[in-house]
């Protein structure tokens, strides 16, 4: 396991585009290595700053969460990879079952959890890669601040950066806040 300080200045968009590759290539290896489904988690994190304490927190919970779900339905783990990383941490699963009912289960989460949608699960089929929510008969993920698509909203930057952020830190505050 990989554990730096956090970084409260931010990171480059080369630094986010670099991990992402990094991150392609391990699932790329895991895939070829041991030819079953595998879990890849990170967090949804607008803005510059991608590790603090709130976001270790909350990846915590949800790293609890997919262990409990994983070894709730009995499915064998092979593998598992979790990272601390200046651009947000990552973790990886490689689950000897299959992607379609795994994704199911990871959605679920994302849905049902209170700090689920801060959690971005992708599931990759060795044969089939990226299992997706529509695949499954699931819309895709709303927008944090209206009720437009995400990813259109992310694309076409409809809300300030500052707004959006402030939503998720209430979400984790929120939830941290509960007991």
């Amino acid at each position: 396991m990989e554990t730096m300080t956090p970084d409260v200045e931010g990171v480059s968009l080369d630094a986010l585009l670099a991990a992402k590759e990094r991150r392609a290539a391990r699932q790329a290896d895991w895939l070829q290595h041991y030819q079953q489904s595998l879990i890849s988690l990170t967090l949804v994190t607008p803005g510059a700053v991608k590790d603090s304490i709130r976001y270790r927190n909350t990846m915590g919970v949800a790293l609890q969460a997919c262990d409990q779900m994983l070894w709730g339905n009995g499915w064998k783990v092979l593998d598992r990879q979790v990272l601390w990383l200046p651009t947000g941490p990552e973790a990886l699963w490689c689950v000897a079952h299959q992607a379609p009912e795994i994704k199911a289960h990871c959605a679920a989460l994302e849905q049902t959890h209170p700090l689920g949608r801060l959690w971005d699960l992708d599931v990759i089929c060795p044969q089939n890669g990226h299992v997706g929510r529509l695949s499954l008969g699931s819309h895709m993920r709303r927008c944090l601040i209206c009720d437009e698509a995400a990813h259109a909203c992310a694309r076409s930057r409809a809300h300030p950066v500052e707004e959006v952020v402030a939503r998720v830190e209430g979400l984790i505050d929120g939830w941290f806040a509960r007991d």
